[in-house]
């Protein structure tokens, strides 16, 4: 027979841990080199959210560096993925005190998933608008692909849409959440509580 307790006041700290989660990967997307970068192994092109680097060989030791910040669209994604990186930080900080309150009220907690969405929303618009627009704007050479640090934004974009739908969704179990009810226990299939 297998028994299985679901208390969720155990595992009420997993949202908070999530959007932590969110935000490491949005420190690596925002501080990474690898938004584009060349396929071949020696690399000869190299850009971040903030800067484009590129080799004139794949043999020569020196980068050359010009700064995406020249570019409206540089300044713009930069700036949307930074506004939704800081609402996503601002979330961080009232979900960890929102479940550290031993009274927890969840008047708030919708609102924190609605933030949430709104910070996805100002991420997503970021991570479409540089892909778009150095494509377009920037003469790429060879082949080149949107590499680990972009990913780790649409990851990061990711966790946050689903935090915030479980936020959002949250309030429902108000009861299971403070340990208000007894957790059910399901044994060979039937349930007793």
């Amino acid at each position: 027979m297998i028994r299985c307790g679901l208390a969720c006041w155990r595992c009420r700290w997993l949202l908070p841990l999530l959007l932590g989660l969110a935000i490491i990967l949005g420190i690596i997307a925002l501080s990474g080199r690898g938004w584009l970068e060349s396929a071949e192994a020696p690399y000869v092109r190299q850009a971040s959210l903030w800067w484009d680097c590129a080799k004139l060989t794949p043999d020569d030791l020196n980068w050359k560096c010009s700064s995406l910040m020249e570019y409206s669209w540089g300044r713009a994604a930069a700036a949307t993925y930074l506004v939704g990186f800081i609402i996503l930080c601002i979330c961080f900080c009232l979900a960890v005190i929102a479940f550290s309150i031993e009274i927890l009220r969840f008047n708030f907690v919708r609102g924190i998933g609605g933030l949430l969405f709104v910070a996805a929303a100002f991420q997503i618009i970021g991570l479409v608008i540089y892909p778009v627009m150095f494509t377009e704007e920037i003469p790429l050479t060879g082949s080149n692909m949107f590499s680990w640090a972009y990913g780790f934004g649409w990851a990061s974009t990711i966790i946050a849409i689903g935090c915030a739908f479980f936020f959002c969704c949250l309030p429902n179990w108000e009861d299971e959440v403070l340990g208000n009810i007894k957790p059910y226990i399901y044994n060979g299939g039937l349930q007793h509580v």
